[in-house]
């Protein structure tokens, strides 16, 4: 079964009518492919993978977790292989030890200490997750949304996993958890407080800086001469807010076009990478009043955003939020994340200079020629040369780019 369509069946029983109308509207479309971008979105692969495992064995007694237990969340994961030998490719991440005949793992002590750093930086950061958070509920049509939706894109906006219990009852004056319905599906995050304060998107705030009119920026080569002609026939008319009340506008209006692609703008603007799912977007088409045809809206300003189907998933990026493949503006917890990511290479490269050399001492020991040398840098990547469990095996890669964009994240 084709990736989206399994990703539409899962959540069939959740909200049949928005899964018929993405399966309806996600017809073969193509944008001129970005290089850089495209980078920007494959960039990272195994972090995702590893930073669950951190917050697997973080759970754990004593913050140890026997092999065995992840080996039941790789698949949990849908990832194939061995999880021994996955730990093991990762020795400054990771520390497995043999223990009777059972074996074990903790995280090192250089993980703990970035597992600390980003501790303390989510405990500066929470001013900065109160207003996000307050945000994305003011731009909503009754100043709620549903915790299960939000959930799924809880780590694109960086909000910790536990914010229901760590920010919504901390600041009762702005947040309340609301079920009007009963169900327990139904349960949602309800703005107590408008503060008028807040009511200032990413693109009017630009704009009282330079002291000028708020409008869209376009991040396209001059070459796209259609494009851009359509872009300033788009920005010639007043921005809207997507703080401001729908009530007024009429749907499919050039009006209600531009408050939306505003509100994307927005949303984006809110997350740390400057991307998310166009599938998870589209489950809020109530509380945000987005389009059916939200992809076919996206595809309509490439000069605002980028849209890509990489690994049939998917992802809208904010273009404006990169340089070439490179964030424009990192939040904090990206910074941490990317010495995570730093840390993890160091291990790969430990792992993979230790198989170079037992290789070579077998090869020796056989009386094999060997044809080249590596040095430093120049070491192959033997975690991606058929041992068992790779990424570059077709069946499992499908399974991890599905596991990369869906949660997780960064």
């Amino acid at each position: 079964m084709h990736m989206n369509q399994q990703m539409a069946f899962s959540l069939h029983s959740r909200n049949p009518r928005i899964v018929q109308s993405f399966a309806r509207n996600f017809s073969l479309w193509s944008m001129k492919k970005d290089p850089s971008l495209e980078s920007a979105l494959s960039r990272n692969r195994r972090w995702v993978v590893n930073n669950q495992l951190k917050n697997i064995i973080l759970r754990c007694p004593g913050q140890v977790a026997k092999v065995r237990f992840i080996q039941n969340k790789f698949k949990t994961l849908d990832l194939q292989g061995k999880a021994l030998n996955w730990l093991k490719k990762y020795p400054c991440c990771f520390q497995v030890y043999l223990q009777g005949d059972e074996y074990y793992c903790h995280l090192t002590k250089r993980m703990m200490a970035l597992v600390e750093e980003e501790e303390s930086v989510k405990d500066m950061q929470e001013p900065v997750f109160v207003e996000r958070l307050a945000k994305l509920l003011m731009m909503s049509r009754n100043q709620r949304l549903n915790v299960v939706k939000l959930n799924e894109l809880k780590r694109n906006f960086g909000f910790p996993d536990d914010y229901l219990l760590r920010l919504v009852p901390k600041y009762p004056d702005m947040f309340r958890v609301v079920n009007y319905s009963g169900r327990r599906s139904s349960m949602e995050i309800e703005l107590v407080d408008w503060n008028p304060d807040l009511v200032v998107s990413a693109i009017e705030a630009s704009a009282q800086k330079q002291g000028s009119e708020p409008c869209f920026t376009c991040s396209l080569p001059s070459t796209w001469v259609k494009s851009w002609e359509r872009f300033h026939e788009f920005n010639a008319t007043p921005y809207i807010s997507p703080y401001l009340d729908t009530k007024g506008l009429v749907d499919e209006s050039k009006e209600m076009e531009k408050r939306t692609v505003g509100l994307v703008h927005e949303l984006l603007s809110l997350t740390l990478w400057k991307k998310a799912s166009i599938i998870k977007l589209g489950h809020f088409w109530r509380e945000y009043v987005l389009p059916e045809r939200l992809n076919a809206l996206l595809l309509k300003h490439p000069g605002i955003f980028y849209v890509s189907n990489k690994y049939q998933i998917y992802t809208v990026l904010l273009r404006e939020g990169y340089n070439g493949q490179e964030l424009v503006h990192k939040d904090p917890l990206v910074v941490i994340k990317e010495k995570f990511g730093e840390l993890m290479q160091d291990g790969l490269h430990e792992y993979n200079l230790r198989r170079h050399l037992v290789n070579l001492e077998n090869k020796r020991n056989k009386g094999m020629v060997l044809g080249r040398s590596y040095k430093g840098k120049d070491l192959p990547d033997l975690d991606e040369q058929g041992d068992r469990g790779s990424l570059f095996d077709p069946e499992e890669r499908k399974r991890f780019y599905k596991v990369l964009f869906d949660d997780g994240a960064p």
